[in-house]
């Protein structure tokens, strides 16, 4: 119930920064900066998320935390790297309530997409 309540409290405060992109080798290595505010880090995932193609399943890629961001807004670098098959045009990425004994349906208004 605690990691609810937080994640009411402060999911305002999170956004994205700048989001980079560099292909080699066949693979898209994609990375974003994200803000939580006061968010606990380990109270969220960043996923980096592609519509699915021919009636398939969507993408759901979980991106690593990375560095600390210097400055205001208690940021981190997230990144992934995955195949080279779509654009990376194809990809967006997205910020997820994330705790071991819950699930969070698609529709939640606690789903911050990058745009």
């Amino acid at each position: 119930m605690a990691w609810r309540r937080d994640v009411a409290r402060h999911w305002s405060e999170a956004h994205f920064g700048a989001v980079r992109a560099a292909t080699r080798e066949g693979r898209h290595h994609i990375s974003v900066e994200v803000y939580i505010g006061h968010l606990d880090p380990d109270a969220v995932r960043v996923e980096l998320y592609a519509e699915p193609t021919d009636s398939g399943e969507p993408e759901r890629h979980v991106m690593a935390r990375g560095r600390e961001l210097d400055g205001p807004g208690h940021g981190y670098e997230y990144g992934v790297s995955v195949p080279a098959v779509r654009p990376t045009g194809d990809y967006t990425p997205r910020l997820v309530p994330s705790h071991p004994a819950a699930v969070v349906p698609l529709e939640a208004h606690e789903i911050l997409w990058q745009r």
